[in-house]
């Protein structure tokens, strides 16, 4: 960075300075230094740490034994020189087509005749007036609902005991025996606990007093019966509903023409059988279920009461008969179109020239055989290791002591024992399948198959 003409000319008066100032100060430097001619006691080395313990040296690995040189691949052969594509024969010239006749000119349509009016449509009478029902008859006011007596205070309940301790769950089966551990190194005893100081005696639990008798409920009043229902008028009767005229009769459609019978499948060669598979054992038979009990038989359902016939619909008027439409003027005949002239036979093309053949490739020169590499060194055996030292036992924890039993407290009862589940039926042992048929195994695939075959 400092190279450039320009920073050389800035840099030469500033080293001149800085030598002179560094001149005079070691001047001064060593005028001071020769009142202090005494020289520090020279620091005490570190000790000298040991040197580690000499390890046994590795057992020597053998060396692999010298890969075999390749063998050296044959030339391949020269590549005779390519003929090349053959020249691509001159196809002769296409003869020109005669020129199509012209179209005939399309004839002009007759004008389409005017449709005729339709006549006028009559009105229709007016619909008939709805008859009036009668008005339905007023609900009849039910009576008021008795009050009920109010509900009797009950006194407070009393505050909940504290139930006495569950007893101690019964002993589960037997666990697997666990393995025997290495002995634990022995420890230095622990110090004794001082002694606990004893519990004082809880106090003596309070009588409770009787629980009141629940108060008698006054009766509840019956209800009064509800009226009947007044009965709804007959409905008027409605007339008969008029017959629909009859539907056209459908149009006969052609007979659909028969499809051409598609061809005949080729047969194939018959599948060969498969070998027979040996015979399923029969399964044992399952035991039989106890029976249900019969459902209980309810009572019959009682009949609903009959529904009141529907009234009559009122008469509907005639409909009125419309006039005939007019018949449409019949169209006139379509014209032929003139016949399309003959088209002039297309000429013959001229026969395509035979390609010439292709010369044959060379055949490739066999690849040498592979040599068999050496076997590798087996690796030498590893050194045991010493085994490490056992731990010295744990001493015994000492047994808490046991709790005193409340004076006051009654013992709480035992627990009644569960009846035993009855015993279901046991279900007979699976029989086990016949062996399989020892099928010809499939040939073996190693991975340098391929590469040993060049």
């Amino acid at each position: 960075m400092t190279t450039s003409p320009r920073w050389r000319s800035v840099l030469t008066p500033a080293a001149m300075a800085a030598a002179l100032a560094a001149a005079a100060l070691a001047s001064g430097g060593t005028v001071y230094a020769d009142d202090h001619a005494t020289p520090h006691p020279p620091y005490p080395s570190k000790p000298v740490h040991p040197a580690h313990a000499p390890q046994p040296a590795h057992p020597a690995k053998p060396m692999h034994p010298v890969k075999p040189e390749q063998p050296v691949k044959p030339m391949h052969p020269v590549k005779p020189e390519h003929p090349g594509k053959p020249a691509k024969p001159e196809y002769p010239a296409k003869p020109a087509h005669p020129d199509k006749p012209m179209h005939p000119v399309k004839p002009e349509y007759p004008a389409k005749p005017v449709k005729p009016e339709h006549p006028v449509k009559p009105v229709h009478p007016d619909k008939p007036v709805k008859p009036e029902y009668p008005a339905k008859p007023v609900k009849p006011e039910y009576p008021a609902k008795p009050v009920h007596p109010a509900k009797p205070v009950h006194p407070a309940k009393p505050v909940k005991p504290e139930y006495p301790v569950k007893p101690v769950k019964p002993e589960y089966p037997a666990h697997p025996v666990k393995p025997e551990y290495p002995a634990k190194p022995v420890y230095p005893a622990k110090p004794e606990y001082p002694a606990k100081p004893v519990k004082p005696e809880y106090p003596a639990k309070p009588v409770y007093p009787e629980k009141p008798a629940k108060p008698e409920y006054p009766a509840k009043p019956a209800y009064p019966e509800k009226p009947a229902k007044p009965e709804y008028p007959a409905k008027p009767a409605y007339p008969e509903k008029p017959a629909y005229p009859a539907k056209p009769a459908k149009p006969e459609y052609p007979a659909k023409p028969a499809y051409p019978e598609k061809p005949a499948k080729p047969e194939y060669p018959a599948k060969p059988a498969y070998p027979a598979k040996p015979a399923k054992p029969e399964y044992p038979a399952k035991p039989a279920y106890p029976e249900k009990p019969a459902k209980p038989e309810y009572p019959a359902k009682p009949a609903y009461p009959a529904k009141p016939a529907k009234p009559a619909y009122p008469e509907k008027p005639a409909k009125p008969e419309y006039p005939a439409k007019p018949a449409y003027p019949a169209k006139p005949a379509k014209p032929a179109y003139p016949a399309k002239p003959a088209h002039p036979e297309k000429p013959a093309y001229p026969a395509k020239p035979a390609k010439p053949e292709y010369p044959s490739k060379p055949a490739h020169p066999a690849k040498p055989a592979k040599p068999d590499y050496p076997s590798k060194p087996a690796h030498p055996a590893k050194p045991d290791y010493p085994s490490k030292p056992a731990h010295p036992a744990k001493p015994a924890k000492p047994d808490y002591p046991s709790k005193p039993a409340h004076p006051d407290k009654p013992a709480k009862p035992d627990y009644p024992s569960k009846p035993a589940h009855p015993d279901k039926p046991s279900h007979p042992d699976k029989p086990s399948h016949p062996d399989k048929p020892d099928y010809p195994s499939k040939p073996t695939h190693t991975k340098h198959q391929d590469k040993d075959q060049w």
